[in-house]
């Protein structure tokens, strides 16, 4: 068997471990340690493993995630879901379809505080669900806009997988996060268009909200001041060099922490809890980043991706037909995979290719411009049957929901995703000029 061979192989291994719940750090140390005995040797393993964790783990870029983690936990338990949700509702509740469109406002604006689209989701669920099937909203508009509103958890700067895949591939995060700002936007921006062209076509599907007065609206505006400064403080210290990533979070846990404890009541059991799940989430993500290094280490010593460069190349193909079939590959795993799962698999063999094409893109872009496009298309998974975590997420909270019109919902939705995909291929600098305007 060839090393290319052991490297397909050791691959189907893996989703093979993947489907039957193995963890997904697990199952890449086993197959990436089996794969590398074979072609280095166990001698060379274990040399392998008395340094690279050490390294790897000392990298002062990582030391970003358990504090994003833990701003996002104790923003989650703040309770300022809430008010964001009253805020949107206020301004834009009254349309038709309001409620729905403040739904993902309210996403957009608590995804810029937490990171999680899981987070996102099930917060926003929480609060916005039962106002809208009080109000009669049809179970596949309501379930759709909070389960692809939930999905911008993932895109708004802060983002866990943003993050890694910064580590992952050596990108800059603050210019990651700069790149993903405006992609995050657009998001924001499709699914409410989505939702006033679905109102209108499906009439009864989304009645308008109680109407409320311009002193209604500022006083909502006001009570939300403290976060729109947690916002500015930190994504605007990043994106005008203030500060860096990690400096950024700190002061992120530091202000979200006087929030919670004097807006959201936080008391010294909720503060436990908090710190608690970061560091049970930070030591997940370490070990499936140690994972993928050794999985990474693997497929570079089996020589795909070199091999793969040279098949493509020699094949004919332009570089944005082989990207488009890299992103139809990210949408078929995102069936049955989840977000982290499908940058880790696919990193070590996706990104040399790409860094090899020639997309008329500075290579110094090239990164930035392929991560965020991976990341948009990794976010519609979270919303694709038959796994669509996000789906399930928010049936959760109505089981009087049919998973079939929940499904139903979010098949609008997944049409301006794909439009936003195209957008982005087909325009480079919908996600560089942000880059090169403030670097």
């Amino acid at each position: 068997m060839s090393n290319v061979q052991l490297a397909f192989l050791m691959m189907g291994i893996l989703l093979i471990l993947m489907s039957i719940r193995i963890p997904i750090a697990l199952a890449m140390m086993v197959c990436g340690s089996i794969g590398y005995v074979v072609i280095g040797g166990l001698p060379a393993l274990l040399e392998y493993l008395g340094t690279a964790p050490v390294a790897k783990f000392s990298t002062y870029d990582l030391s970003v995630v358990p504090l994003f983690l833990l701003m996002g936990e104790l923003a989650t338990r703040s309770g300022i879901t809430t008010e964001l949700f009253r805020t949107c509702n206020t301004w834009v509740g009254r349309q038709k379809g309001g409620i729905a469109m403040a739904a993902v406002a309210g996403c957009a604006a608590f995804g810029a505080i937490c990171g999680s689209s899981l987070a996102t989701a099930s917060t926003m669920g929480k609060v916005a669900l039962p106002e809208m099937r009080r109000l009669n909203y049809s179970g596949s508009l309501a379930a759709g806009a909070l389960a692809a509103g939930g999905t911008l958890g993932i895109l708004i700067p802060p983002s866990m997988v943003l993050i890694i895949f910064a580590v992952l591939t050596e990108q800059n995060i603050s210019k990651m996060f700069i790149a993903a700002f405006i992609p995050g936007f657009l998001a924001a921006a499709g699914y409410m268009i989505t939702i006033a062209i679905y109102v209108r076509l499906y009439p009864n599907s989304g009645p308008r909200g109680e109407a409320t007065t311009w002193l209604q609206k500022l006083k909502s505006t006001r009570d939300v001041w403290h976060i729109t400064l947690i916002f500015l403080i930190v994504l605007g210290g990043i994106y005008f060099g203030i500060f860096t990533p990690t400096e950024a979070a700190s002061v992120g846990v530091v202000l979200t922490a006087i929030l919670a404890i004097t807006h959201g009541k936080m008391r010294m059991e909720g503060l436990l809890a908090s710190l608690i799940r970061t560091a049970v989430s930070s030591a997940m993500i370490f070990f499936i980043v140690l994972g993928a290094d050794l999985f990474s280490v693997f497929i570079a010593l089996s020589k795909l991706p070199e091999i793969g460069v040279e098949v493509l190349t020699n094949s004919g193909l332009s570089a944005y037909t082989i990207l488009v079939i890299m992103l139809i590959t990210y949408l078929i795993m995102g069936c049955f995979l989840d977000s982290l799962a499908m940058i880790l698999l696919t990193i070590p063999i996706y990104f040399p290719i790409i860094m090899a094409m020639d997309f008329g893109i500075p290579t110094a872009d090239l990164g930035i411009w392929f991560g965020i496009i991976a990341l948009v298309v990794v976010e519609v998974g979270l919303i694709t049957p038959p796994v669509g975590m996000n789906i399930f997420i928010i049936k959760s909270f109505d089981q009087s929901l049919p998973l079939k019109e929940c499904f139903k919902g979010v098949v609008p939705f997944l049409l301006s995703d794909f439009v936003r995909v195209a957008l982005l291929v087909m325009f480079p600098g919908i996600t560089l000029w942000l880059v090169h305007a403030i670097g």
